[in-house]
This record gives C-alpha cells, sequence and structure tokens, in this order.
C-alpha cells in the first residue's frame, strides 16, 4: 500500500510540474513572441507551484528523506533510538493534525464560505488551499505507518 500511495503521489508531482512547465513556457511565449503577456500563466505558475512545495514535502516526508538534524541520535544505542524515533513521528503526527488537517481544513473552508476569489484565473482561492489538508492526510499516512512499524518491531536500530 505505501509503495502505491508513494507512486501516487510521485505521478501527481510529475503531472504538476508538467503543467507548471507548460504554463511558464505559453507565459514566456505570450510575452517575448506575441509581445502581450497572458494575464493567467503567472498566478497558475505560482498556485502550481505552492502545490508542488507542499505536496513534496509530504513525499520526500514519507520517504524518510527530509532534513534532519540527527545529533540526539548520535552514540545511541538502538532502543534509545527507536524511542526517539516513536516520539518524533508522534510529535510530527499532532503537528500536522493541528495544522495541515484542522487548520488547512478550517482555512480552506473560510475562503471558500467568503467566496474569495482569484485575481487572474477567477476560481475560489479554496481550491488553492485545499493542498494542507491533503499533503496532512499522506503525511499522518506515512507517520502513522512509521509508528506502526517501529512499535512493532522492538529490535529495530532504525526508524527506515
Amino acid at each position: 500500500m505505501r509503495k502505491t500511495v508513494d507512486r501516487f503521489i510521485a505521478i501527481l508531482l510529475a503531472i504538476l510540474l508538467a503543467l507548471m512547465t507548460l504554463d511558464i513556457l505559453y507565459g514566456v511565449f505570450t510575452r517575448y513572441v506575441l509581445a502581450n503577456q497572458s494575464e493567467w500563466t503567472d498566478e497558475l505558475a505560482r498556485y502550481l507551484m505552492i502545490w508542488i512545495s507542499i505536496l513534496g514535502a509530504a513525499f520526500v516526508s514519507g520517504r524518510g528523506e527530509h532534513i534532519a538534524i540527527d545529533l540526539f541520535r548520535r552514540g545511541r544505542n538502538p532502543h534509545r533510538e527507536r524511542r526517539l524515533q516513536i516520539f518524533i513521528s508522534g510529535v510530527v503526527l499532532i503537528f500536522v493534525i493541528v495544522v495541515f488537517l484542522i487548520g488547512g481544513i478550517r482555512y480552506a473552508y473560510l475562503t471558500f464560505s467568503l467566496g474569495q476569489m482569484s485575481a487572474s484565473l477567477n476560481i475560489p482561492v479554496g481550491y488553492v488551499y485545499l493542498v494542507l489538508p491533503l499533503s496532512g492526510i499522506f503525511i499522518c499516512y506515512y507517520k502513522i505507518y512509521d509508528l506502526l512499524k517501529l512499535i512493532g518491531d522492538k529490535n529495530q536500530a532504525s526508524w527506515k
């Protein structure tokens, strides 16, 4: 299941990156060849960058390739390292639930309910903010998976 989720996010990120590339190329074309910049290309590129960044962070976090400070892990025995990883995964899970899920859902709901529209694309801005709860779901999945793996394997020396 985890590989399926990884593959889904990777494909989604590739599609979003391809769309952003095409959007930027179209914007450059309209600016320099047609001498009349398209109004919506900059805004779309900005929104796609937001989605790529936040979904990419969820993807990298799930693969355990995010930036980490390993100062406390150095020189520890495997049992203490496992407990530290359980603690870190738990703290990350709580943070993601509060900020990404609860906060992201509230923020998206607020922008939808107020009818806030984007300037050039004329779409509800809530669609841009939906990336927060979506990424939160993925990060929660990964952290719960990691916690279950850490708790289930008493002999495991590291979390990956």
